[in-house]
């Protein structure tokens, strides 16, 4: 399927598409295993998805995008059914008691997206033990505490394209600032190491002042931005690494009218961003589509209970989305970053 149709599935869209970078196909598989699961081959499933948090317009738009997925395979005579429940914050020892919980209900799979890799995974293990099925997307834990992960972009691919645009903005010499969600986040920390590698690399003018953390917090966001205009006053760029970090960082730069002194770039989805493309203080979103990424997660855990998705595969056929490649061992990639920009962003509504 043509990647725009993939990503998307919007007629019409224009948007830039940023290649894919190399990755690793053949690696062994490394993910987990339930332990003797029930056989519900072609047989009625019910699953529980526990995100880092509800509430926030992208968790909402992957929550939408595993209902979707689940709704057209009931439709194919694949009976499968989920519900959505999380924390109201990105608090991990509270995700950890709704998955607990839904491990205590007896569900046949539990999605994740992980507010800390390393303290999600016991949990998770509990989960597989007991014989549930467990998928990953958005923010890993570590690969033997789930079968499958799916992964939004490679995290040099991230980094280059928020790199990338950074410079386009504030030019190849500059200090720079970033703001990420926490500072155990698996997928931010991934695409930090990227960032910190690509810009020597590709960009060495350009000085990385500082990271800081909003905590999936859009107020923080905003205020932490504050901090580092007043503690870093040469800083002509700042990266908003979350999809409530992006909005909070541009809305201060709105508020404390700097728009056209202060470029912002980052992840968010096209919704919380819209205000800010419209009033010049964000000229690109970066982004893939989380609808899209709980779609196909919903087609991977299908495809591990039927027997479809098996250690060893190198591609996944995930419905309208077409065959994904299987890379790492265990991760199915949906696709490359795209961008939005006030040409585009209004035919998106995530």
């Amino acid at each position: 399927m043509n990647p725009l149709k993939r990503l998307f599935l919007v007629e019409g869209i224009i948007a830039v598409v940023f290649s894919t970078v190399a990755f690793s196909a053949d690696k062994a598989y490394d993910g987990g295993t339930a332990v003797n699961p029930k056989d519900l081959k072609g047989k009625k499933i019910v699953l529980a998805d526990v995100p880092k948090l509800i509430g926030i317009g992208y968790f909402d738009a992957t929550a939408r995008g595993i209902a979707e997925g689940c709704a057209e395979l009931t439709k194919k005579g694949l009976a499968t059914q989920v519900t959505t429940d999380a924390p109201t914050e990105g608090d991990i020892q509270k995700q950890i008691e709704f998955i607990d919980n839904a491990i205590s209900r007896g569900v046949d799979g539990i999605f994740f997206a992980a507010n800390d890799p390393v303290a999600i995974s016991p949990v998770l293990r509990k989960a597989l033990k007991s014989g549930i099925h467990v998928i990953g997307y958005d923010a890993e834990s570590q690969p033997d505490a789930r079968e499958w992960f799916m992964q939004m972009a490679t995290p040099d691919g991230v980094a280059k394209a928020l790199i990338d645009e950074l410079a386009k903005e504030v030019g190849e010499k500059a200090d720079v600032a970033l703001i990420t969600s926490s500072l155990t986040a698996a997928g931010q920390n991934a695409w930090i190491a990227e960032i910190k590698k690509y810009i020597p690399a590709a960009h060495p003018g350009l000085n990385l002042v500082t990271i800081l953390p909003a905590e999936e917090d859009q107020q923080l966001a905003f205020k932490v931005t504050g901090q580092i205009l007043k503690a870093y006053p040469s800083v002509k760029g700042i990266i908003g690494l979350s999809s409530v970090a992006f909005p909070g960082a541009a809305d201060a730069i709105t508020q404390a009218n700097l728009i056209g002194k202060i470029a912002v770039v980052g992840l968010s989805t096209p919704n919380q961003m819209k205000p800010f493309i419209k009033n010049g203080a964000v000229k690109t979103v970066i982004l893939w589509n989380p609808v899209d990424l709980g779609y196909a997660a919903a087609y991977a855990m299908r495809g591990v209970v039927d027997g479809n998705l098996k250690p060893g595969d190198t591609e996944f056929e995930a419905g309208k989305l077409g065959k994904l490649k299987i890379i790492n061992g265990s991760q199915i990639l949906l696709g490359p970053p795209f961008v939005f920009t006030k040409e585009n962003i209004d035919q998106f509504n995530f």
